[in-house]
């Protein structure tokens, strides 16, 4: 492709008084390297590291808000308290490297963690410290039913102000802007998906009111920011219960949701699909993000295997997922379609490229893991593998103590692990 193609990837793009260099995300990717919710330094080399190869913005992996239940893991980076030093380094380092940063404000609300690290199944069980709008609660292939309580009017209040402080929080530490997780079945999606929401106050029944919530979550960071703090929120059709859940059905019922978050004072959305290609509506084209940017006037970014030709979880299931060029998302940035896009590369440990590499072409899975996640594949692998005798001391010699710690853990505890869609760790979407 010659290079003028390109060249409205690089184009510098300003979204309220925020100067980007270009129109190149790094997507959220949910990492758990943050003991106690600290980042380490590990935390601020590998964000620095991805500034000085040239992205634009990066999105940080889910961060905790200071409310009960909002995270699976204390390895889940906080956006409070403690870990603001730690921050304030992370910010510093990526801004010295010419990117800006914002972090993902992230509440997980009534979903179900089993015992395998990353899977979903209709046995877990809810903790004790996890809300949601009404109560009901998912897990993959099964629908929402009642496993918990529905939030109170006080339990919404003080998540929409535990929002605000890690807004206010982020806002002191020097980041570029925020960006609300209201996508894939988590807490701020929850109330707006009807599956998930049934109440019968203001926070629930039309569109419009199922999206009070996040429009007050977002009225609240605005007043503890400022009037040009940039607030983007991701949204998604899908859902980690149902990869055929619809948010809207048609472009007026995307509207209904999406208008009461620009009046809030959202700045840009973040359209996350699994295939950033596939048209959003008959009749159109246009993708999430195109509809979003063409409904409320406001710019969009897209997200979803970008350069290649199937999505990852397709993978899983015995497709295979080839790497493309970016033809068609240049074709489509250049149309004004959208206004950024987001790219998940260079995701690999750097002492497991090589080997995750072969392990993703065996099981047919496209490399589009966090490192997180690669680390729980690879161990699931090499469980599999030492245990039919297929890998020897001598060949795991080559992994990292942690991978091979996880690898020991998984033949303890599960017997053999295979790359089937039962056994594998679910791929990181971005924030999860």
């Amino acid at each position: 492709m010659a290079s003028q193609n390109i060249d409205c990837l690089l184009e510098p793009f300003k979204l309220r008084n925020l100067e980007l260099r270009n129109r190149i995300v790094m997507p959220p990717m949910t990492r758990c390297f943050s003991p106690q919710g600290i980042p380490t330094q590990d935390v601020v080399r590998y964000y620095a590291k991805r500034a000085a190869h040239g992205v634009g913005l990066i999105v940080t992996e889910g961060v905790a808000i200071p409310f009960r239940g909002c995270i699976h893991d204390e390895a889940v980076p906080s956006m409070f308290g403690a870990a603001m030093p730690a921050w304030k380094q992370v910010v510093d380092a990526v801004h010295a490297e010419g990117a800006a940063i914002m972090p993902q404000l992230w509440h997980v609300g009534l979903n179900l963690k089993p015992e395998l690290e990353g899977l979903f199944d209709g046995n877990s069980q809810l903790r004790a410290d996890q809300i949601g709008p009404s109560g009901l609660a998912d897990g993959i292939g099964n629908p929402p039913r009642p496993l918990g309580q529905p939030m109170t009017d006080r339990d919404i209040a003080q998540v929409i102000e535990a929002f605000a402080e890690s807004a206010f929080c982020a806002y002191e530490a020097g980041f570029d802007g925020v960006q609300l997780h209201g996508a894939h079945g988590y807490l701020i999606d929850q109330f707006l998906w009807a599956s998930t929401n049934v109440r019968k106050d203001q926070y629930g029944g039309d569109a419009a009111n199922r999206s009070r919530f996040a429009s007050d979550i977002v009225r609240a960071i605005r007043r503890r920011t400022a009037p040009d703090f940039p607030i983007v929120f991701r949204f998604s059709q899908w859902k980690l219960s149902d990869y055929e859940a619809e948010l809207a059905a048609t472009p007026a019922q995307l509207e209904a949701v999406l208008s009461p978050l620009v009046d809030a004072g959202v700045d840009m959305f973040d359209a996350s699909q699994r295939r950033y290609w596939e048209p959003a509506f008959e009749g159109s084209h246009l993708n999430l993000a195109g509809w979003a940017k063409k409904l409320t006037g406001v710019p969009s970014s897209t997200v979803g295997s970008v350069s290649l030709d199937n999505d990852a979880i397709r993978t899983l299931l015995g497709e295979s997922a080839q790497s493309t060029g970016i033809e068609r998302l240049i074709e489509r940035l250049q149309s004004g379609e959208f206004d950024l896009a987001g790219y998940r590369a260079g995701r690999a440990h750097r002492n497991a490229q090589t080997l995750f590499a072969a392990v993703a072409t065996q099981s047919g899975l496209a490399c589009l893991c966090s490192e997180y996640d690669q680390r729980l594949l690879l161990a699931g692998h090499c469980a599999s593998q030492a245990l039919s005798s297929h890998v020897t001391a001598s060949s795991l010699s080559n992994i990292d103590a942690v991978m091979l710690e996880f690898a020991v853990q998984r033949i303890a505890a599960h017997g053999q692990v295979g790359c089937g869609m039962a056994h594998v760790p679910s791929v990181a979407f971005g924030g999860a």
